[in-house]
């Protein structure tokens, strides 16, 4: 997956200075307490491919592929309860 394909699916861009480096990463809100995470840019190896995963699990859930969490945003999306008023 490519930078370009996270930010199209609405990840939210997070950057951060920490002593002698810069770096930035992608988040994607789902609901309070669930959301999906991006490698850093530091850690996007010479093929440039960026994965997502769901944050804070053991082990870790990873997605390599933009149709597999366009997939996963869509029904996730689809399955929040709303409230009803």
């Amino acid at each position: 997956m490519t930078e370009k394909e996270i930010q199209l699916l609405g990840f939210e861009r997070e950057g951060y200075s920490d002593f002698d480096r810069d770096f930035h990463y992608y988040v994607y809100d789902v609901v309070h307490g669930f959301s999906l995470i991006s490698n850093s840019n530091d850690e996007v190896g010479e093929d440039g491919k960026w994965f997502v995963e769901i944050f804070n699990t053991e082990p870790a859930i990873r997605f390599t592929e933009f149709g597999e969490v366009q997939a996963l945003i869509n029904l996730l999306q689809s399955r929040i309860v709303k409230d009803k008023q």
